[in-house]
């Protein structure tokens, strides 16, 4: 599967705004899916961030310290 990437806005009428040269290439395809990321908030970058650091150090165990003064 390729991707087309691209940054838009909702139109006046609720429509997705596509810029002409990737309307081209959808143009000749017969379906094609759409996946719309929406940036997160500060707040659940931060939790994430969090939540991934603590698994991290959860899987650390006192044997893994022979590396630590490599």
């Amino acid at each position: 599967m390729t991707t087309l990437d691209f940054e838009t806005s909702l139109g006046a009428n609720g429509t997705l705004k596509v810029p002409d040269d990737v309307a081209l290439q959808l143009k000749a395809l017969p379906s094609f899916r759409v996946i719309v990321l929406v940036p997160e908030s500060d707040e659940d970058e931060q939790a994430w961030r969090h939540l991934g650091i603590e698994q991290f150090v959860k899987g650390y165990a006192d044997s893994d310290s022979i590396y630590d003064d490599l």
